[in-house]
């Protein structure tokens, strides 16, 4: 899974690449009009060890990385917060998952942190139980670090309101802190007209939803209210106009 551009149509793209054939978001070249170095660049280096993640040789730091798609923002990010040199501080791993097991295969054959970072297929929506098995074969209640970049608007157009307050739930659930980015609404009505204008039926739930408007603050406020998580940084706004908010568990 990942997210489209919020305008109709990409430069230089055809039907086979046209996001509105991929309604789930899984992209077959999603990073080639949406290039790691968007998000990168807003997200300081330090960011393990300002969150307290870098210090001691005892614990290892996992990261989950939700709907990661073909992998490449995937290795981009732990490249960039996990420095070169790794003589010092906890071993860090990466655990990177997509609904596509086509795309991840992609992940597995191109990943150049074969020990590091691992991907599978997983449906989140259905399934946590594998991440859970995760979390247990390393010894560790909560991944320390959850990342769900441009998922939200894909798990709420398939599966509604519940779908989505249950999505943040379960990554919650499972997480010490999270790096969201949630498409705004305009993006939904741009995947909706894509989706249609290849002349295929609407998306489930779209015309049912009553989650509408500013979803990244709905999502906050489940989050704060109903899943013991806490606000505490803002690193801006894309390029494409979406908030990178980071979460930690009370």
């Amino acid at each position: 899974m990942a997210a489209e551009s919020c305008s109709d149509t990409l430069d230089g793209g055809d039907e086979l690449n046209d996001p509105g054939a991929a309604p789930y978001g899984n992209f077959i070249n999603y990073y080639t009009f949406n290039p790691p170095e968007n998000r990168l660049s807003l997200i300081p280096e330090s960011l393990l060890l300002d969150l307290g993640l870098r210090g001691g040789t005892e614990e290892e730091t996992l990261i989950l990385d939700v709907g990661c798609n073909s992998g490449e923002l995937s290795v981009a990010f732990y490249k960039h917060v996990v420095p070169e040199d790794k003589s010092e501080g906890r071993r860090v791993h990466l655990l990177g998952f997509d609904l596509d097991e086509t795309l991840i295969e992609r992940a597995q054959q191109s990943n150049p942190l074969q020990g590091s970072v691992t991907f599978i297929p997983l449906d989140v929506t259905r399934d946590t139980e594998r991440l859970r098995d995760y979390l247990r074969l390393h010894g560790c209640p909560r991944f320390h670090l959850c990342l769900c970049l441009a998922v939200t608007m894909w798990v709420h157009l398939n599966h509604g309101d519940d779908g989505l307050r249950q999505l943040l739930s379960r990554l919650a659930s499972v997480s010490q802190h999270l790096l969201l980015e949630a498409q705004p609404w305009k993006c939904y009505r741009s995947a909706a007209r894509r989706l249609r204008r290849l002349g295929r039926s609407d998306f489930d739930h779209f015309k049912s939803l009553k989650i509408r408007g500013d979803v990244a603050e709905h999502a906050r406020e489940h989050l704060e209210s109903r899943c013991g998580m806490e606000l505490i940084q803002s690193f801006g706004s894309t390029a494409w106009d979406r908030k990178l908010l980071l979460f930690r568990r009370r």
